[in-house]
Order: structure tokens, then sequence, then C-alpha cells
């Protein structure tokens, strides 16, 4: 016998659809990895503190030069004041930070509220944490906060809502006005608020980023974490940290001491010297990324795809509609990686009914060459011309 939240979970849609791009040599714009941007400051970094050690067991909070740098960094870009000794823990990536989260706050029986469309690893995190998911859905075109709905989704049995912002796969930012709606509803009904923040620096076209950490009269209800996989494109380190009160904190680093309890040291050292690195660094990713997101846009849109704006994250998300008259998102890109030679992931996986099957999204965050060769696939696609791709 098998645990029944993980056996009833099956494989990812990101892994699932990457094999069959891998088998069919489409190009990849489903799973969200970037290429090309790691800042070769962070590689030698890296490599240093592997020749020089040490290589034991670092302590279970984390590195404190890179505690130090989390809460330096959320200064110097968000005006965050954060007691890096007793608020920022570092985590095996920052699904291992959800994890810890939810297994340290949830008892079995309360109810967690996420947005829909949803990263896939939080309601099965949450199920296995005992807790039970309360779906708020957010719709085409214009994926606005459903006040309403979110209102009439609490219960007694309430105790955390799931944001994510910028948000996976529609590229969301929460307003300041819907931030402080929902910091209003924390209060009246005494919720905590887990912000899973790790694009934080992926924001774009001069457009600022607001944490929840900084919306006022909630700093002690809110959970912040990020991941230096997204910062600094390199997702398969797997370092995250969690920024929380020490009320918050101290039973999350608990949890964390028993999944994982501490995270490669010389990852940890790599890391704080990029959350260092000067504010060009930063500026200069979300540009390339900007330029790379405006090539595949432009591509996808001189395809027949409509495309809407993209203000963060690595992905856009385009409306198939008018290209697909079966409405079955999951077979259009299955068909669009078989005919075209290119691979987008469905938005209806990140819905739990899988109802929403009018989009899907792609990944920009690629080598310019490689977007390149994507929309030209796609403009042949469209005139009806066979792509031949390398199998």
């Amino acid at each position: 016998m098998v645990n029944s939240v993980f056996g009833a979970a099956g494989t990812s849609i990101f892994e699932s659809m990457s094999r069959l791009a891998a088998e069919t040599g489409a190009i990849n714009l489903g799973q969200g990895f970037p290429e090309g941007f790691v800042p070769a400051a962070l590689v030698e970094a890296a490599i240093s503190a592997l020749r020089d050690g040490p290589h034991q067991y670092p302590p279970m909070m984390g590195l404190p030069v890179l505690r130090q740098a989390v809460a330096d960094n959320a200064k110097r870009f968000f005006n965050l004041d954060i007691d890096w000794q007793r608020e920022v823990l570092v985590t095996s990536g920052a699904t291992e930070a959800l994890a810890d989260t939810f297994l340290a706050l949830l008892e079995t029986g309360d109810e967690v509220i996420l947005f829909e469309p949803v990263y896939d690893a939080y309601a099965t995190l949450i199920r296995r944490a005992g807790g039970v998911v309360v779906p708020v859905r957010l719709l085409p075109p214009h994926w606005d906060l459903p006040q309403d709905a979110l209102q009439n989704a609490i219960t007694s049995k309430t105790k955390l809502i799931v944001v994510n912002t910028p948000m996976n796969p529609i590229g969301k930012i929460f307003s300041p006005e819907e931030l402080r709606f929902l910091g209003e509803l924390a209060v009246k009904h005494d919720l905590t608020i887990v912000s899973d923040e790790v694009y934080e620096h992926l924001v774009f076209d001069g457009r600022p980023f607001h944490s929840l950490f900084a919306v006022d009269g909630i700093r002690d209800r809110v959970v912040r974490i990020g991941s230096a996989g997204k910062s600094f494109s390199v997702t398969g380190w797997k370092v995250g940290y969690v920024t929380a009160s020490p009320k918050l904190l101290e039973p999350i680093a608990r949890a964390h001491q028993y999944v994982t309890f501490t995270t490669p040291p010389a990852l940890q050292a790599a890391v704080a010297t990029g959350l260092n690195l000067p504010d060009n660094y930063f500026l200069d990713l979300r540009r390339q990324l900007a330029e790379r997101r405006d090539l595949l846009v432009d591509g996808l849109r001189d395809a027949g795809f409509e495309v809407a704006d993209a203000p963060a994250t690595y992905f856009v998300v385009a409306d198939i509609s008018t290209l697909d008259t079966a409405g079955d998102d999951l077979a259009f890109c299955r068909r669009l990686t078989l005919e075209a030679g290119v691979t987008p992931v469905p938005i209806s996986s990140f819905y739990g009914s899988r109802d929403v099957r009018s989009h899907v999204r792609f990944c920009f965050a690629k080598k310019a060459e490689t977007l390149v060769n994507a929309v030209e696939r796609l403009a042949l696609w469209r005139q009806g011309h066979a792509v031949k791709v390398a199998s």
C-alpha cells in the first residue's frame, strides 16, 4: 500500500510534457528552467567554497552569511526590515520551504485557501500535511482577485491563505489594494498568509513589486518564501529561504530540521554572494528577460496567438480559443509539440477541476536563438508547413 495523497498525484504536467519534448526533439517552452542567465560570480563563489570547505553540516538555520544576505537584499530592494538572526531560515529550495510551512502550521482538517491557477505542489503538500484545499478561482482574461468568492470561502476552519505574487503561471502581480484586502481578511479572521514571492526580482517594465510582508498590521501573520533558483537562474541548486516572525519561524524551523535539516554549505555561500551583487545585476536580469519576453510575445502574436501582457515571472499565457476548436488545451499542447516542434503546458493543469481549457503557458527564460527558432517553427506551423525536428 502507498500513501493515498502521493499515490493519486501521478506525474506532473511539467515532467510529462518535458519528456514528450525530449522524445520528439521539440523546443521545450513548457518547463520553467532558464537558460543563459547564471551570473559568473555566483559560479565562481560556489567553486571557491567547494574548494575551501567546510564540507560538514552547516547550522540548521542556514549559514549566517546567507541569512544576513537575505535580510539585506530585502531591505535594499523592498525596504523590508528583517532580523536575520530570528526571522530567516535557509531551506533546500522553495518547495521544501512550502512543505516545512504546511507541516508546521497545519493540523488535520485545517482549511487552506489557494488561488487557481496554482503551482501544482501546493495542493499535494497541503493534503499530505492533513489540510483541506479550498480553491478560489481567478479567471481569464483579466485574472482579477474575486473578493466576494474569497470572503465566501473563509470558514471557521480556515487556517491559511496561500498567495503567489508574482504569480505562476499567469504573471500576475498582486496590487497594493489587493494585498491590503488580503491583510484585512487575515486580521478579521485570524489567518496566516503564506506568500510565495520567488519571482520577486523578475518584474519588468519598471513595475514595482510589493511584498505582503510590508502590508501594515500583518507582518506577524506572513510567511514569506524566496528562491535563489529564480533570482539567479540556478533552479538545480535548490536553495530557498523563509522569512517570518519568530512565532511562525520557530515551528517551521523544527519541521525543516526533520525534513532536510540543512542545505549544502557551498551553495549557501555562493547564494550569499549573489544576493550581495550590485543593483546592476538585478536590473540587467530584468532587462534581459523582458527582451526575451518581447521576442516570444511578438512571435506568438505573429503566429496568430492571442497573448496577454506578461508583467513578471518567466511565462506568457496565450489564449488558444481561435486555434483550438476542440477546446482541449492538453491535446493542443501535444499537437503543437508533434506538429510544430514547440512544447507549452496547458493552463487547465493549474486548476483542480481542469476545466479552464482555453489557455496555454510558454516559458521565455531561454536563449534568444532558442526563442527565434521556436517562433519560426510556430510561423511555419500556422502556414500549414511541416516542421522537421530532430528525434
